[in-house]
């Protein structure tokens, strides 16, 4: 009996010896065969159903923008959400890959160790746990490859991302430099300059105050509602709706793509300022027409307000004196075959001239590069004293005067210009002798036409014409009244915005304005609100192209750097 059971444990000895010898061996290759299937089997299961998820509460939810400042705009894929869909394939795969060991452990001890059977099993048992284990290794080395060929994406995406972003953000800078682009705010109470508008969603109206090649989009930024913006005025962001930075109001169309040329209209109370605006308004309209262009007013209130002013010059009334408030630009949008400017016309009351503390308010003073002093022939102290009794009754019947001398005026003008960096230096200066048509008919009104400067030199104002000239690089001298030729008012003005107009004007020019010329909306694309944004689907698409084809490759490349190593 003793032989007996020397000879089973014999035979057992045996059995297991070749079962670690033969079995073992191939229990462990196909343990660590297939786990490591499973497990990359899983991870690109798991990153097909991430990466290639539409909507925003897929398997790696997309986190929409929260509405309000300082953009509502979804951050480049590259940045944020790249690496939360990678953190997300790695938790959906490393804890079911754990979760599965375990598993096959316990199964495999249940199913083979019991008596027994364990006896004689127990090879087989130990053979596959051991491959399972061992697989943690090659998943390792692929987890190392994955995660390399992802950064290997993220970083190729991000220098061209980053060459993107600072390519166009130069051109942009250069092509408004070369073109001389001013950005300011019309609107009282506010007249400041800025960089960069905010501009508002065209579908949602979601203002968006860092429209340009940056953290959210080199190309095109994405609103919180789906939409793609153009990110610089040479892609079209010049289309949407502007507003400024500051007071947030609204800004006209195309700005930014065209120089802003504020003309502030300088002069005493009831020196003719509203009056020579609006026959300024028609002349460039028609001037404009007859070019082949056109001349529109930015706000409806505008073109009703001309309309209305028009209409009353017409029929030979006096235009309502401004109010004391600080003036709000009227906004034209001129186009000219090869030349645009977006014209704002200052036209504020006299009395925020007559004080240097109300002077300081027109912060507008500080950004042109040209302005229109305007003069009240009648407000001249030598022109007062040389007109006779019937001559000043006809005054007084045909129009309103200025008490304030032009004189005095410029000084407070001067003074402020004076704070600004270039020492209030202009390109331009305009000289205008209001109320032509009443002054010709007196006895000092002669030679006015001829030669304006001569004429004002010869009533006292020689000191005040000699500093306008050293304050500008050129000035130029015009007499305007109801009947100025629109043509030479065109011209003047023309000059005055630096815009080749030659005086043209179209007879059959229609000047009634429409009701409103407010272009519409630009209606750019997106897509539903609900969806990933194009450029997070393209990234996403790059990055399980990279995981696809670059992570094997790095995965054969590091398994042969090992081999290599330790053979």
């Amino acid at each position: 009996m003793p032989f007996v059971y020397a000879l089973v444990v014999l035979l057992w000895i045996g059995l297991v010896a070749a079962e670690f010898v033969f079995v073992v061996p191939v229990a462990i290759a196909l343990a660590l065969v297939a786990g490591f299937g499973l497990g990359v089997g899983r991870f690109f299961r798991t990153a097909w159903r991430t990466l290639t998820a539409t909507g925003l509460n897929g398997p790696s939810p997309v986190t929409r923008p929260a509405p309000g400042p300082p953009d509502a705009a979804y951050p480049h894929y590259l940045l944020v959400q790249l690496w939360r869909d990678a953190l997300a394939l790695e938790r959906r795969t490393v804890p079911w890959c754990v979760t599965q060991a375990r598993w096959a452990f316990s199964t495999l001890t249940e199913t083979l160790l019991p008596l027994p059977q364990g006896l004689a099993l127990f090879p087989l048992w130990f053979g596959l746990c051991a491959g399972i284990a061992l697989s943690v290794l090659p998943l390792a080395v692929a987890a190392l490859a994955f995660g390399l060929a992802a950064v290997a994406m993220a970083g190729a995406g991000l220098a061209g991302w980053s060459v993107c972003v600072t390519v166009l953000g130069a051109v942009e800078r250069v092509w408004m430099a070369y073109r001389r682009i001013l950005l300011a705010c019309p609107h009282p109470g506010c007249y400041r300059r800025f960089a960069l508008p905010e501009y508002a969603c065209p579908h949602c109206e979601e203002r968006h105050s860092r429209l340009a090649p940056n953290r959210l989009g080199a190309f095109r930024h994405v609103c919180r509602c789906g939409t793609r913006l153009p990110t610089t005025i040479l892609l079209g962001r010049f289309r949407l709706g502007a507003y400024c930075p500051h007071c947030h109001r609204r800004l006209p169309g195309r700005i930014g793509r065209s120089r802003v040329e504020p003309l502030p209209f300088v002069g005493g109370p009831a020196a003719g300022k509203t009056t020579l605006m609006f026959l300024a308004v028609r002349a460039l309209r028609a001037s404009a027409a007859g070019a082949q262009g056109r001349a529109e007013f930015v706000e409806a209130r505008d073109a009703r307000a001309y309309a209305a002013a028009v209409a009353e010059l017409d029929r030979g009334e006096r235009l309502a004196k401004t109010g004391p408030e600080l003036p709000a630009a009227t906004m034209l949008d001129l186009t000219l075959p090869a030349a645009h400017r977006i014209l704002y016309l200052f036209d504020p009351a006299g009395e925020l001239h007559t004080g240097a503390t109300r002077v300081e308010r027109l912060r507008y003073l500080d950004h042109g590069e040209a302005l229109l002093f305007v003069i009240d022939p009648f407000a001249l102290p030598e022109l007062r004293l040389a007109l006779s009794t019937d001559e000043r009754r006809v005054i007084e019947d045909a129009t309103a005067t200025s008490d304030e001398d032009p004189s005095d005026t410029l000084q407070r003008l001067l003074a402020e210009l004076r704070s600004r960096d270039d020492q209030g230096r202009q390109r331009r200066i305009a000289v205008v002798v209001t109320k032509a048509d009443v002054l010709r008919h007196t006895s000092v009104g002669g030679g006015l036409d001829g030669d304006a400067r001569a004429w004002l030199d010869g009533l006292g104002l020689g000191n005040t014409i000699r500093t306008l000239e050293r304050t500008a690089g050129e000035v130029r001298y015009f007499a305007s009244g109801l009947d100025s030729p629109p043509s030479a008012l065109a011209e003047l003005f023309g000059w005055a915005a630096g815009l080749p107009l030659d005086g043209r004007v179209d007879p059959a020019f229609d000047d009634r304005p429409a009701a409103d010329e407010l272009r519409e909306p630009w209606p750019v694309a997106g897509r539903p609100p609900e969806l990933v944004p194009y450029g997070h689907q393209v990234g996403r698409s790059a990055l399980f192209a990279a995981l696809t084809v670059l992570g094997p490759l790095l995965m054969v490349l590091i398994g042969l750097s090992v081999y290599a190593r330790f053979r």
